[in-house]
């Protein structure tokens, strides 16, 4: 992810843990796309769980997380909604 220092994503975190997920929608926007670039490979389905076990590491609320990635275009849920996949 670009930007370095207190602008990067890397100020969210503390200890590789998430502190808290961001409100405005421009520094949520950079924190949804560094998890979807280090959890989730592109081409591949996830079952619920292993998508909640990915955001577990790096913050208690993972259908929160979870739900920003969907909603905002990130992950998208299968029809059934048992699977993702990465749409970006």
């Amino acid at each position: 992810m670009a930007g370095e220092g207190a602008h990067g994503v890397e100020a969210l975190f503390v200890r590789g843990r998430l502190v808290a997920i961001p409100r405005r929608a421009a520094r949520r926007t950079q924190l949804l796309a560094h998890l979807t670039e280090t959890l989730f490979r592109p081409g591949r389905d996830y079952p619920e769980r292993e998508v909640n076990e990915a955001l577990l590491t790096v913050h208690e609320d993972c259908a929160a997380l979870r739900r920003y990635l969907v909603d905002e275009g990130w992950l998208t849920r299968h029809a059934d909604g048992t699977h993702y996949r990465r749409a970006r």
